[in-house]
């Protein structure tokens, strides 16, 4: 909150502040005017990121669902976020309308038809059969957007619910960094991983709302015939982040929630119409295969490197896939962690692992395996369309059902709602990052960071389209994953010493119990003589 006239519109933190802004304005000025140089840059880091470090990325993932589970089912899970007399702040449908809005939206529509269909025809691993071709595609769909793409959530939204609202410390990722460095998290150090969360953050989103602008683009020309161009594009960022900064500045409660609560139940009638009115019986059968095919390879493809293939085919999914979800955690974690307070350990941790990927299951299964059976029984080339153009896959399927002019205006909606609460999710917890880790920034800060996010998406699409926005979101994923691996062992550490406090309490509780009960018995007795 501004507290002084030099503070309403502005209260920076200004170590994270400058030089995250800097960085950010640098890269949108150079994406405008030296726009090959920026994307063969980029190319030639992810290229190489992909060569030497996919290994990595997918390990960090591994390690990332192994610790989440260990909290969630270890005496930790006993510990409640805000102390033992903390009780929720949102109903639970609200909780996870806004987990599932921020964490996730856009993807969902951009990939729940392109990504099933893409493997389909373009099978990751060798196939014989039609069958086996289905099947696999839905295995690495659900890898991408199951338990591992939402285990950094976890760690990140876990550890800074946990030292927020029970440690007392700043709102900052660099705060989870006390019980390993110390009072340097006040200085240079500290900074410095501030400035990385706000970069990997901005990236992040830049490429979710660069793939989310392409999706619009198509739907317009769908519905309307406008061309879908990099200038409609830049056209529609415009418009949706000004949108996005309204809601910014509502606010929390009244702008983010209420979003993300009407979006939520749009998507679910979305979702039961296309189930309803599409093969309802192989849809169904399909989804019960595609989760028991998923648990049963889980351990297998989890950890499948492509080591001896090697045709690069993961370089451009599962890489990115995980480097895109690293690249989000400061963002949904830390949005996560606002709006979790008063949750157990486990709670919070079934709550952002499970439930969002059964929903994703479901969604896929839905979107994914009426695209498959459109394909396989020869009634649109769904297939030919995603080679083509990513983007146009929904929409290309929701022309094979009745009503679809009025579905794909629906997924245009749902897009723009999902983009506008990605967009002024992000900017409250960039806000949050870059003010020294204060709830609730100044209203002219927030939409300084909502502008700003519009401006490098916009930026990165001119410069080299939906590769430029890969090849960013891995680059910033690197330095990220490797502060999430430090982030456990600090959480496991000051995890331990909270339940030994709790351990010592109910050890003391229990001991004055019985010297209570003693001293009855005593009193009695003497009573009686």
């Amino acid at each position: 909150m501004a507290r002084k006239g030099d503070k309403k519109y502005f209260d920076i933190h200004a170590p994270v502040f400058y030089p995250a802004a800097v960085i950010i304005l640098a890269t949108i000025l150079v994406s405008f005017f030296y726009s090959e140089s920026l994307v063969e840059s980029f190319g030639y880091f992810q290229e190489k990121t992909s060569e030497y470090a996919g290994w990595f990325f997918i390990l960090s993932m591994n390690i990332f669902v192994v610790a989440a589970l260990w909290f969630a089912f270890s005496k930790f899970g006993k510990i409640r976020l805000g102390g033992p007399k903390a009780r929720p702040q949102f109903s639970t449908f609200s909780w996870f309308s806004m987990l599932f809005s921020a964490g996730l939206g856009i993807g969902l529509m951009f990939y729940g038809v392109a990504e099933p269909m893409f493997h389909f025809d373009n099978p990751p691993l060798p196939v014989d059969t039609v069958a086996e071709r289905a099947e696999n595609a839905m295995l690495f769909t659900f890898l991408h957007y199951g338990f591992h793409g939402w285990a950094p959530y976890v760690i990140i939204g876990l550890a800074l619910a946990f030292f927020t609202f029970n440690k007392g410390y700043p709102l900052t990722i660099s705060s989870l960094f006390r019980p390993l460095i110390g009072n340097k998290v006040d200085g240079f150090w500290g900074h410095l991983i501030d400035v990385l969360a706000v970069i990997a953050t901005l990236f992040g989103l830049a490429t979710t709302l660069g793939i989310g602008v392409q999706q619009i683009g198509s739907g317009l020309e769908f519905l309307f015939g406008i061309e879908n161009t990099t200038k409609t594009h830049i056209t529609l960022i415009i418009c949706i982040t000004l949108a996005a900064t309204t809601s910014v500045v509502f606010g929390l409660d009244k702008g983010v929630r209420f979003l993300s609560v009407v979006n939520m139940r749009l998507a679910l009638l979305f979702l039961i119409f296309i189930l309803f009115i599409g093969p309802t019986s192989f849809i169904m059968d399909g989804l019960v295969q595609n989760v028991g095919n998923y648990l049963n390879s889980l351990i297998k493809v989890g950890t499948w490197a492509e080591t001896y293939q090697n045709n690069n085919w993961q370089h451009s999914w599962t890489v990115f896939y995980w480097a895109w979800w690293i690249s989000w955690s400061p963002f949904v974690g830390m949005f996560i962690a606002r709006v979790s307070k008063g949750r157990t350990v486990k709670e919070f941790i079934l709550g952002v692992l499970l439930v969002p990927s059964l929903l994703v299951f479901v969604w896929m299964s839905v979107f994914g395996g009426a695209a498959i059976f459109v394909e396989s029984q020869g009634l649109a080339p769904i297939a030919q369309s995603v080679s083509e153009d990513l983007s146009t896959a929904l929409f290309v399927l929701l022309g094979e059902f009745p009503l679809s002019s009025i579905t794909s205006f629906i997924g245009i909606v749902l897009v723009t709602i999902f983009f506008v609460t990605s967009s002024d999710s992000g900017s409250l917890v960039i806000d949050s990052i870059t003010s020294g880790g204060k709830l609730d920034a100044p209203v002219g800060q927030r939409i300084f960071w909502a502008l700003l996010e519009g401006g490098v998406a916009a930026s990165l699409l001119f410069a080299g389209g939906l590769k430029a926005l890969q090849s960013a979101v891995i680059s910033a994923g690197l330095p990220f994953a490797i502060i999430i691996l430090l982030i456990i062992y600090s959480l496991a550490k000051e995890f331990t010493k909270t339940t030994h406090r709790m351990w010592l309490k109910a050890k003391e509780k229990e001991r004055n119990a019985y010297l209570e009960q003693l001293k009855t018995i005593i009193n009695s007795e003497d009573d009686e003589d």
